[in-house]
């Protein structure tokens, strides 16, 4: 499947009428984290695709977009998209999970973890897990995540260090694809895409265009 995935940032090549020519045939558009939701909901309404989402650190529990008249409407999430958060979907031919948020780094109650928090998180999403792998013979082609895991793609400082859980995760249930966002581009020399046992780790900021295939059984 030809995934449009985004994150951290509105880009606005895709923020733009133009989004159709310039991202082509997609199949599925994914949210890593950090964007606000009517971003979202504009490349949802001009691709018509299906859409999943993970929130990042910066996420807010509701946004306030403008209505009718002066009117102003509280929304918890993009209409119309699916929160992998803790969950399994199947779309297609690709399983996919979500984690969303990033390590504790301060005492912001929401969309941070320590990584005894993201182990628990973890632990809900083992029954899909296991139910995909009796059903369908593997545990999970795709995990979106916010952050990366610990050592790969990350950085030193602690806003931005990856989840160790991550790792392990990895190499139980052997996802086909790790994509996440939350560590900003500068250079072009910057290393996006890391092979971790049996898992592509791909950072998607500020947005990638990648044909996703599930993995082996």
């Amino acid at each position: 499947m030809r995934a449009l995935a985004v994150s951290d940032k509105v880009e606005p090549i895709l923020y733009g009428a133009g989004i159709r020519k310039y991202a082509g045939q997609i199949d599925l558009i994914i949210g890593c984290g950090d964007l606000p939701y009517y971003y979202l909901e504009y490349i949802m309404s001009m691709l018509g695709r299906p859409t999943y989402y993970v929130c990042g650190n910066h996420g807010r529990e509701f946004e306030y977009h403008s209505g009718k008249g002066e009117d102003w409407q509280r929304v918890s999430e993009p209409l119309g998209a699916v929160n992998l958060h803790k969950r399994s979907a199947k779309e297609g031919s690709l399983l996919m999970a979500g984690l969303e948020g990033s390590i504790r780094y301060n005492n912001a109650a929401n969309f941070q973890y320590t990584e005894w928090e993201m182990w628990l998180n973890i632990w809900e999403l083992v029954p899909s897990l296991i139910y995909n792998r009796i059903r369908y013979g593997r545990y999970l082609d795709v995990l979106v995540t916010h952050s990366p895991p610990r050592g790969i793609h990350d950085q030193p400082d602690r806003p931005h260090q990856g989840f160790t859980s991550f790792l392990t995760f990895m190499r139980w249930f052997k996802p086909r694809y790790l994509l996440h966002g939350h560590i900003h581009i500068y250079r072009l020399d910057t290393v996006t895409r890391t092979r971790f046992c049996a898992t592509d780790v791909i950072n998607v900021y500020p947005y990638k265009v990648l044909d996703l295939e599930p993995a082996k059984r």
